[in-house]
């Protein structure tokens, strides 16, 4: 299993924070460093010092890394054109050396595009398959070939579809808990399929959907990686758990019964549970970014024992 880390930077963290959390994974042997795409806080917390950019933090990580992946959960639809998103991650895709990975939503948390003036539509998911279309077109025609594109929503004229990421292809992750048109969407456009914060049953349900649409279209159903996000609370002991759930503001019986908490046991054995249901990735969802020690403790004693 692959372990990735996944951050929530709306919350309260400097591009600084952010940068020396995805140094220390990539020196831990994480596999990935991932982000959120907000701009407003959630919850009880403040959210200072303000909200980074989701693509310009990863700009700038994929300089001052070298083996890492870096992508979005999930990059929000309604925040940016397509055509511009494209260039944006075929910049970074090409500043980082191949390393980046593409999560893309509908969007939804409607507050945050009061609070900063971005249109939030009443029809979203039709506006993501179109976003899909539109920005793998664009990396995967040929250079010296135009895109076309005559949506309800978009529309794209004699474009040079340029400039193309490093990578041949861009792993493109959909998710969600859709019964229906995010299975097929996934089926259609996905490398990955992340399914967050659900329980080992509903994810062996979102996951069999998958497989079943990807097999409608043609593919395989293990043509896609298959994978969880999922709040991380381990320690050494039971303090130690109840002293990291209390800095997230959370519950140690609730987070035992929602995400990874506990010891590294505890979490080792949970996490082959959602193994076995075909997870084969898990987004750990990490809310304390100043405490490292989290992050060390995770690799040396649940990594070697899942990898």
């Amino acid at each position: 299993m692959d372990l990735r880390v996944f951050t929530e930077p709306q919350q309260g963290a400097t591009y600084d924070t952010l940068l020396r959390v995805a140094k220390t994974a990539e020196e831990l042997g994480y596999g990935a460093f991932f982000r959120s795409d907000h701009y407003l806080h959630m919850g009880n917390v403040d959210g200072l010092p303000g909200p980074t950019d989701a693509w310009i933090t990863l700009a700038g990580i994929a300089r001052e890394t070298s083996r890492i992946r870096l992508g979005t959960l999930m990059t929000a639809g309604t925040f940016r054109l397509p055509g511009v998103l494209a260039i944006q991650v075929a910049q970074v895709d090409q500043m980082s050396g191949g390393r980046v990975e593409l999560g893309l939503g509908s969007g939804w948390y409607e507050e945050e595009h009061k609070a900063y003036g971005i249109p939030f539509p009443k029809e979203k998911f039709g506006r993501l398959e179109e976003q899909l279309a539109i920005v793998t077109g664009l990396w995967e025609t040929p250079i010296g070939e135009r895109f076309d594109y005559d949506g309800t929503f978009y529309q794209l004229q004699d474009s040079p579809a340029l400039p193309k990421p490093a990578q041949s292809r861009v792993p493109v992750l959909i998710g969600g808990h859709g019964a229906k048109r995010t299975p097929a969407l996934a089926a259609e456009y996905a490398t990955e399929f992340n399914i967050p914060f659900a329980s080992v049953e509903d994810s062996e349900r979102q996951f069999d959907r998958v497989r079943a649409a990807a097999e409608e279209r043609g593919r395989k159903g293990d043509d896609l990686v298959y994978s969880a996000a999922l709040v991380a609370c381990v320690g050494k002991d039971d303090a130690e758990v109840a002293r990291r759930a209390a800095a997230i503001g959370r519950e140690v019986d609730e987070l035992k019964a929602n995400g990874l908490a506990g010891s590294p046991a505890e979490v080792v054995d949970k996490l082959g549970r959602y193994a076995a249901v075909g997870s084969g990735r898990v987004y750990l969802q990490m809310l304390d970014l100043d405490d490292l020690a989290h992050l060390e403790l995770i690799a040396s004693e649940v990594m070697p024992h899942v990898a």
